[in-house]
């Protein structure tokens, strides 16, 4: 069934991805962690106390069943990831298969005509861009998207850094997308020197031998610059959250890439700025975030910013898909045939008899129970594993000197 509006996961975005329903929203907009190899706290006594998150990256925190299923589903993909790993080391690969892995799902729960915006830093946009790339289709890069800010110190070693990306994809040729347009810079206001009978500032410009007639009022369209303050101190949208992103930007983004009701999707949702924007322009919208905090963060701000509670859905579940293909009828034969009768796990040779069908991905985890989520593992793998990961096995494996 697809996710109802408004609706807030606290859970690992991953397993609810998994459960979406494919091509069940219009906008995914997120802003995961950047590889800064730092952990951030909110502060105490902050209305986000208790929000935190690490930014640090090992392969404990990647399962390797997704490096498997991403080498053999993914080959281009998959050599992107091994590329940015041979130049930026363990930290950087595990952090692009865990990114890939979530990226993948993204790209199957997004309608043809929707668009995302990966929010990133220079840390790993140029890495991201290539699994960007892999995933939504090299000819689907609309922009890098500059965020340009000005809090932050001067430093005295290199230009100082005032800036992050946004890599804005169209799930296809026809996504949606609207114009947006913003104040001109004061030195460029000194050009509209005429006024209309409503007293209206305007210029002309002649192009191809006709006069056009340009209105202050009206803004200049943006480019792919974008100068919006970041949170001051003392601005009153600022909660604590570590890592807030400004409204403004937010608000920009959604109405670029939607219509009023269409569903807005945020993965990484936090102190859940986006869907405060998605609630303010009219919007559906879906969240996930793995720290509780979230959803009593929404609370607080749609009081304070909205000027009113509304409903809220707050779900620790994962959702069941509606469009999951059913399993074939004789899938057991079929996993004999592809796997040469040999065991997943400890990839020796068994009779069909002997043979436990599994879940790849446990279905406790978001796994589907699908053709391509099946397996066949020998008797005593299947109870080593259980409900837990393929990542798992294969280090219990290793242990008992069962495979190298």
């Amino acid at each position: 069934m697809p996710v109802k509006n408004r609706t807030i996961f606290t859970r690992d975005n991953i397993e609810v991805l998994r459960g979406m329903d494919s091509a069940s929203v219009d906008l995914i907009y997120l802003d995961p962690p950047f590889n800064s190899n730092r952990h951030y706290s909110a502060p105490v006594g902050s209305e986000a106390a208790g929000a935190s998150f690490k930014d640090a990256w090992t392969f404990e925190d990647t399962d390797a069943a997704w490096w498997g299923e991403i080498s053999e589903a993914h080959p281009a993909l998959y050599k992107v990831i091994d590329a940015g790993g041979a130049a930026g080391g363990k930290g950087d690969k595990s952090y692009l298969i865990y990114m890939a892995a979530r990226l993948l799902e993204m790209h199957r729960v997004l309608k043809e005509n929707g668009g995302i915006y990966l929010h990133c830093d220079p840390t790993m946009s140029h890495s991201l861009k290539m699994v960007m790339d892999a995933i939504f289709g090299k000819k689907n890069f609309q922009n890098e998207i500059i965020w340009h800010y000005h809090t932050g110190g001067a430093s005295k070693r290199r230009f100082s850094r005032k800036h992050d990306v946004l890599l804005f994809y169209g799930a296809g040729p026809y996504y949606r997308f609207n114009v947006q347009t913003e104040d001109y810079r004061e030195d460029k206001t000194d050009h509209f020197t005429r006024t209309d009978k409503q007293g209206r500032k305007y210029r002309i410009r002649r192009a191809a031998g006709k006069d056009y007639r340009y209105y202050k009022d009206h803004g200049r369209v943006c480019h792919d610059v974008w100068e919006i303050d970041s949170i001051n101190a003392r601005a009153k949208e600022r909660i604590g959250y570590p890592t807030q992103k400004p409204l403004a930007l937010l608000r920009r983004v959604v109405e670029a890439s939607s219509d009023k009701g269409c569903t807005v999707f945020d993965p990484f949702c936090g102190c859940a700025t986006t869907l405060i924007a998605a609630e303010m322009l009219g919007r559906d919208w879906v969240g996930i975030d793995i720290s509780p905090r979230a959803a009593e963060l929404i609370k607080i701000r749609a009081e304070r910013e909205i000027g009113g509670l509304f409903p809220i859905i707050h779900r620790t579940d994962i959702p069941k898909r509606a469009d999951a293909p059913k399993r074939s009828r004789n899938i057991r034969h079929i996993l004999f045939g592809r796997q040469e009768g040999l065991c997943k796990g400890c990839k020796v040779n068994f009779p069909f008899r002997n043979f436990t069908l599994d879940h790849e991905v446990p279905l406790s985890k978001g796994g589907a129970d699908t053709d391509d989520n099946l397996q066949l593992l020998c008797g005593f793998c299947n109870s080593v594993k259980g409900g837990r990961s393929m990542a798992y096995l294969r280090a219990q494996l290793r242990a008992r000197k069962i495979i190298p």
